[in-house]
């Protein structure tokens, strides 16, 4: 699965590249050493969807789009209220957060298993407590030592071990929910500000395929004037993808960087736009 979104990544971004010459499949099947008829084979079981129209999910016209078309749901999507539970797929995700007292400590007492996981944007990095998921981080280099570097900082006094037999039921649960038999919900078990808490909850009442801008999320949580401040809350999320801060976008259409890449979250807001787009065509919605 590593290799298969290397490949799609190096595709989506040589398309972005030459998207004004109108690159044909057969070029860029070429640019990643692809056969033609493997690389659409490829892209299509990964996407569901063609090279050329998911591309087109990318531009900042469809952005534009998506804000406006989807601002209403979101009005009636945040009208239940940021502090019920959100749903991911079809499994439910609440956020518990550490005490005054649990932060100060640092972690201490606590044991923190992880493993590293493949998933459809990348190996990934799965941390968990007993209490729920402490950490999701998307894999940048050749290794995860930056990632397990970035969690052992963020819990200095925790036990970590590498453990991947324990976190594997949650990955599957997260990126395979519908082939996955655990019913139980994802609890989450975070670490941050009471403002950055407030921000996060508000990113996880954005339904899958759905964008919407940092002075959005401003406005949902009551600060019409910070949409800086949530920006630099969605900065420090520390469950990549449950929490989906790559779902956030500026409001001019641009799709802005993202801390794990800014090529991986076009990707990941273009997956999710063709699962919708493939659900609603099987509905015969569109």
């Amino acid at each position: 699965m590593k290799t298969d979104y290397l490949r799609i990544e190096k595709a989506i971004r040589y398309i972005e590249e030459h998207f004004q010459d109108q690159p044909s499949l057969e070029e860029v099947a070429e640019y990643i050493h692809l056969s033609p008829f493997y690389f659409q084979r490829l892209f299509s079981h990964w996407a569901g969807i063609s090279p050329k129209r998911f591309v087109q999910f990318l531009t900042i016209e469809y952005a534009k789009k998506l804000l406006t078309q989807y601002r209403s749901v979101l009005d009636v999507t945040y009208e239940a209220g940021l502090s019920s539970p959100s749903r991911l797929y079809d499994v439910f995700v609440s956020i518990d957060a550490v005490t005054p007292g649990e932060f100060k400590k640092k972690g201490a007492g606590l044991q923190i298993d992880y493993g590293i996981h493949p998933s459809p944007f990348g190996d990934c990095l799965l941390a968990v407590t007993s209490r729920g998921i402490c950490g999701l981080s998307f894999i940048t280099g050749d290794s995860p030592d930056r990632e397990v570097t970035g969690l052992k900082l963020r819990w200095k006094n925790a036990v970590l071990r590498e453990c991947p037999q324990t976190t594997k039921p949650f990955s599957d649960q997260i990126f395979q929910p519908r082939l996955n038999s655990m019913k139980r919900s994802i609890s989450l078990f975070l670490k941050g500000t009471n403002f950055q808490i407030k921000v996060w909850e508000a990113l996880l009442r954005i339904p899958s395929g759905s964008i919407c801008s940092y002075e959005d999320i401003a406005t949902y949580i009551g600060k019409p004037n910070a949409a800086r401040a949530v920006g630099n809350a969605i900065a420090f999320n520390p469950v990549a993808y449950i929490i989906p801060c790559h779902r956030v976008i500026r409001k001019i259409g641009v799709f802005g960087n993202y801390q794990y890449g800014a090529i991986r979250k076009k990707i990941m807001i273009g997956w999710e736009i063709a699962q919708k787009y493939r659900k609603d065509c099987s509905s015969g919605l569109r």
